[in-house]
């Protein structure tokens, strides 16, 4: 994968996982302004999608528990282009089929273990937004929002308590 082009726009999105049947009402207001929200898997419902697609634009990945048929169309990985970097989406990161290092991707974004991180590795951004409905591991419910301007990422995790 080639370089995407340092762009001067900033972009903000919305990132989000495991929400497992329910529609956090936090979100609406949390995502506010997004230019895009990524979901990283485990909607379960059909209405919990439908209502992330009315809440703006929308990039889903399929998580492990999404059966209904029109969630079992949703795509295992994902590629998207922001501002001036590629961001990978995969539901749960052991099923991650490729180097992003090596691949040119600047971020990995993920779910499946409904604990929020945030970590480099390897000069990649590992971004896991939890679960705004079953946090584990000692984490918040919430989400986490990822600024991108040009080539320049930062995240923030966002508590729903």
């Amino acid at each position: 994968m080639t370089s995407a082009p340092a762009e001067s726009r900033e972009m903000l999105i919305g990132v989000i996982s495991d929400t497992h049947g329910h529609f956090p009402a936090r979100t609406a207001d949390a995502f506010q302004g997004v230019d895009l929200i990524i979901h990283a898997g485990d909607f379960n419902t059909p209405a919990v999608y439908q209502s992330f697609q009315q809440l703006g634009q929308l990039k889903a990945v399929r998580g492990n528990t999404d059966y209904a048929p029109v969630l079992r169309q949703l795509p295992k990985t994902e590629v998207v282009q922001a501002a001036g970097v590629f961001i990978y989406i995969v539901h749960d990161l052991l099923d991650l089929d490729i180097d992003p290092h090596a691949a040119g991707f600047q971020v990995v974004i993920h779910g499946h273990l409904h604990v929020q991180q945030a970590r480099q590795r390897n000069g990649v951004l590992y971004l896991n937004p939890g679960s705004p409905t079953s946090p584990r591991g000692g984490s918040n419910p919430g989400a986490a929002l990822l600024r991108v301007r040009g080539e320049q990422v930062e995240a923030e995790l966002l508590s729903f308590r």
